[in-house]
């Protein structure tokens, strides 16, 4: 008499599994894969190879990090999500990747993407129980496919990103918070100017600069968290070249690394419209200023202008100082600084907004006869 074998019913991804005999075996094979197991091994993350029933035929030497098992042989023939104790893993008879929730889970799309040929990059976020204690996790997963005798197979790696997660949302909160802040004492202290006996204003004049300061310094930190996960928001509108490296001059002539210097708008600086966001090109030019400032002497001055070709615009910003060749090796790096631990932010976020966000370019010269000159060069179209 012929007995069908009755499948699991599944709401997304196919429920059938092969035997752990089976498993057993491909595992094995893999095992005299050397290079696979030692690469995977290699890694920060953790790895599995799953088969085509996207069941665990190997695991990274690290498994023990997020799965808290004991012994890795008890994750042969599960699925990830076993493996990593998901809430939604055991509520269907198929277990992971068979219920309603699985439909949105990037684990499991990734690896049906990588079994069907093609390498997938999705974020995972899971609850799971592990200890008697729910912990959520928030997951990178890359899963990419590999033939290996004849067979099928998805290399998955797993990345916990959860810090990451954290840190953005604690940074956009203080920045929210900061600028409400910081911005409700500026409009506070332009309020107390105008209502203020004509002795006091001078000084209210002064708390008013410091706080715009303050909040453009809030705005320029927010921005350039943004642009380094790409999550920056261009606004183009036109321009006028003069006016706006004028502004930029402007606004630095009474901060303190200003004192005791002159800053210079070069006579001959062009008068040409062009396209941009204003916002951020201020922003590179105030931090190049700024730079050249703390780089000068007291007495000292720093000459700032814009000149155009017809097809770009280039904007420029010069002292008489000299940058030490080691400076000048690392000079767009992130973390480099000549000014202390904790600074070092400063050129580079001038060549990750013009590069990444205007689509323009930064170049530098700096030699004992010329002195040092940073250039911005953005197209006029």
């Amino acid at each position: 008499m012929n007995m069908s074998i009755q499948i699991p019913i599944t709401e997304f991804a196919p429920a059938e599994r092969i035997s752990i005999e089976v498993v057993q075996r491909q595992a094995a094979a893999i095992m005299q894969s050397l290079i696979r197991p030692a690469v995977a091994n290699a890694t920060m993350q953790l790895v599995f190879i799953l088969n085509q029933q996207r069941q665990i035929v190997f695991a990274s030497q690290n498994w023990k990090d997020l799965t808290g098992e004991r012994d890795c042989n008890c994750l042969l023939g599960k699925r990830p999500g076993e493996a990593l104790h998901c809430i939604h893993a055991h509520e269907m008879e198929g277990g992971c990747g068979t219920t309603e929730h699985c439909r949105e889970c990037g684990a499991v799309k990734a690896i049906l993407k990588s079994l069907s040929g093609t390498a997938a990059v999705e974020e995972c976020r899971l609850t799971r129980l592990i200890n008697c204690n729910t912990e959520s996790l928030d997951l990178l997963v890359y899963a990419s496919p590999f033939k290996y005798n004849d067979e099928i197979f998805s290399i998955f790696s797993v990345t916990d990103i959860g810090h990451q997660k954290r840190r953005k949302a604690l940074e956009r909160i203080f920045f929210h918070d900061v600028i409400n802040a910081a911005g409700g004492l500026e409009g506070l202290a332009e309020m107390l100017e105008q209502s203020a006996p004509v002795e006091m204003r001078g000084d209210l004049g002064l708390l008013k600069a410091g706080l715009h300061s303050m909040v453009e310094e809030i705005l320029t930190q927010r921005d350039l968290a943004a642009a380094e996960n790409s999550q920056l928001e261009v606004h183009l509108q036109s321009c006028q070249s003069r006016e706006l490296l004028a502004q930029s001059l402007s606004t630095l002539r009474h901060h303190p690394v200003a004192e005791g210097r002159n800053l210079i708008l070069y006579p001959r600086s062009a008068s040409v419209d062009f396209v941009t966001d204003p916002t951020l090109l201020k922003r590179v030019l105030e931090n190049l200023i700024k730079n050249a400032l703390e780089a000068t002497p007291t007495g000292g001055a720093v000459t700032a202008g814009c000149e155009t070709d017809g097809q770009d615009i280039k904007f420029w910003v010069a002292n008489a100082g000299v940058m030490p060749r080691e400076a000048q090796l690392q000079i767009f790096e992130r973390s480099y600084t000549t000014k202390g631990e904790g600074r070092g932010l400063g050129t580079y976020s001038v060549k990750l907004l013009t590069e990444k966000h205007l689509k323009g370019r930064v170049a530098f010269i700096s030699t004992p006869k010329d002195g040092t000159r940073f250039t911005v060069t953005l197209p006029l179209l």
